[in-house]
């Protein structure tokens, strides 16, 4: 047995640890039981035959790992319940904190979400303020006002959504007086203040709804994408329709994946875009280069979000085993890298829908990218639109995740598949172009404006698409998803893998 997949099986242990404490809390006399255990099976004396004892102290550490697993999430569980900022929720009284704006400013139509580290103490704040006066990242604030627990709603848990960025207070509408300005990381302040520029030139050289569209894409700004313009509400009236926000045009299409940083966007567009350049005549090794630089910028971009740097790991981890030609070692380096992540923050594994979905995509492309190839190979492979591996990696991709979206947003998406393959081609050539006249449009805006008009043309086509596909029927809702049809979904997945495998082997032998 080789030392990676030694290394494969702690890792997976360790998983299991932490994803056997979601199902069930462990006591603490199980887990000194399999503490026990391991100890024992690792010190069997060396009398004992080689394999045989080597199978023992493999277990053994895997036993070890297990417990590493399930202590490591208790660890995190424990450091929530015994935060010190947590405990002063809900008092009904008002406090005074002293903190930083940790975070880029989330700005929405009439409010500001402002991410607070307060000073002396564990813990970070979420506080909503009015539009105006505006804050940075940086700032240190004076805020005064009540610390609340956030709410459970009754179709989205915002208190969990929150409790994995290790936010467990809110408060609404405080007092604030700003003490300092620029007492942040001075070069995360300059990715923000370039962020705020390219903003500020998509936004003034194209019009809405395409601007907000692109500001999503390239910028991860949802902040315009919440509303209804004038004229859709009156095109809806005449309809005797409501209506849709482009959010929910989005999620019922099955493509909101192309505005969210997320590992399922990242890892199918570094996909795509390295055999897009390959099939332009790049070397392998000058495709996967240009690919990681343009992905990590992609990433900075967008202001270093911790999703969008967990997506850049997974996706560039896939590219390294496109690169090497050994996909199928890359499922390795993906668990490798889930572990590690977990180790840091075990709370994402069962609150970061984010991180399910970058995992599994990746682990769709690994495993279901071969059976599709294979079944595609009458679809020729054109330089510009590499037709049959944007098919093979959204449908790799889109199975793999769709039990996981199922069970967490209890909806499908009927139409996801075709409105995919006609959007992905897309999305690429919007994402250069519109980087480029953002670019452009910050030095000259009257050169911005006139070559904004590609991404224009192609922003047109995505918005025609989604709302042609956007229809009552495009979609069906599941309610009250048990994790048990979650864990059979999986494994009946698994097992169809395993047997089209098994075929495929067959084939080449036969042949």
């Amino acid at each position: 047995m080789t030392v990676s997949k030694i290394f494969l099986y702690f890792c997976l242990f360790f998983i299991g640890g932490i994803f056997l404490n979601l199902v069930i809390h462990i006591p603490q006399l199980l887990m000194l039981f399999f503490l026990i255990l391991g100890i024992i099976l690792i010190s069997i004396p060396p009398s004992l035959h080689f394999r045989k004892r080597a199978g023992f102290v493999i277990i053994g550490f895997c036993l070890l790992f297990l417990v590493a697993g399930i202590w490591r999430y208790q660890i995190a569980e424990l450091g929530v319940v015994n935060n010190e900022l947590r405990k002063l929720n809900d008092l009904g009284e008002e406090i005074i904190l002293i903190g930083l704006v940790a975070a880029e400013p989330d700005i929405r139509e009439k409010s500001i979400k402002l991410t607070v580290k307060p000073e002396n103490i564990n813990g970070k704040v979420l506080v909503t303020i009015n539009r105006y006066p505006e804050y940075q990242y940086g700032d240190k604030l004076k805020i005064n006002g009540k610390l609340e627990t956030p709410q459970e709603f009754e179709d989205f848990n915002y208190k969990d959504y929150l409790k994995k960025d290790g936010i467990y207070s809110v408060m609404d509408w405080p007092k604030i007086e700003l003490i300092e300005k620029n007492q942040g990381n001075l070069i995360f302040a300059k990715i923000l203040s370039f962020k705020e520029k390219l903003r500020e030139s998509i936004y003034q050289n194209l019009s809405p709804p395409q601007s907000s569209i692109l500001g999503a894409i390239i910028l991860g700004d949802k902040s315009r994408m919440s509303g209804c313009s004038q004229k859709e509400i009156e095109a809806a009236q005449e309809k005797g329709e409501k209506c849709l926000k482009l959010k929910e045009k989005l999620n019922i299409t099955g493509v909101r994946h192309i505005t969210a940083v997320s590992g399922m966007h990242v890892v199918i567009l570094s996909g795509v875009l390295m055999s897009l350049l390959i099939g332009l005549g790049l070397w392998r090794g000058q495709a996967f280069y240009f690919t990681i630089i343009f992905i990590w910028l992609f990433i900075i971009i967008t202001g270093l979000q911790s999703s969008g740097i967990r997506a850049g790991i997974m996706g560039g981890l896939f590219l390294l085993a496109q690169y090497l030609g050994r996909l199928n070692s890359a499922s390795r380096a993906i668990v490798f890298a889930a572990a590690g992540m977990l180790a840091v923050n075990p709370l994402l594994l069962r609150l970061d829908v984010g991180f399910q979905l970058s995992f599994l995509a990746v682990m769709g492309i690994i495993y279901l990218g071969p059976i599709f190839r294979d079944w595609l190979k009458f679809i020729p492979e054109e330089k510009f639109i590499n037709l049959r591996s944007i098919l093979v990696m959204t449908l790799s991709a889109q199975i793999f995740t769709l039990p996981i979206l199922v069970y967490n947003f209890g909806r499908i998406s009927l139409v996801a598949p075709i409105t995919n393959i006609l959007i992905l081609p897309s999305i690429y050539w919007i994402m250069i172009l519109g980087f480029i006249f953002g670019l452009i449009g910050i030095l000259w805006s009257p050169l911005g404006w006139i070559l904004s008009w590609p991404a224009y043309l192609l922003l047109t086509y995505l918005i025609k698409i989604v709302d042609f596909f956007s229809q009552p029927w495009a979609f069906k809702t599941l309610e009250n998803v048990h994790w048990i049809w979650l864990a059979i979904s999986y494994l009946i997945l698994s097992l169809i893998i395993w047997r089209l495998n098994e075929k495929q082997k067959l084939k080449f032998l036969n042949y």
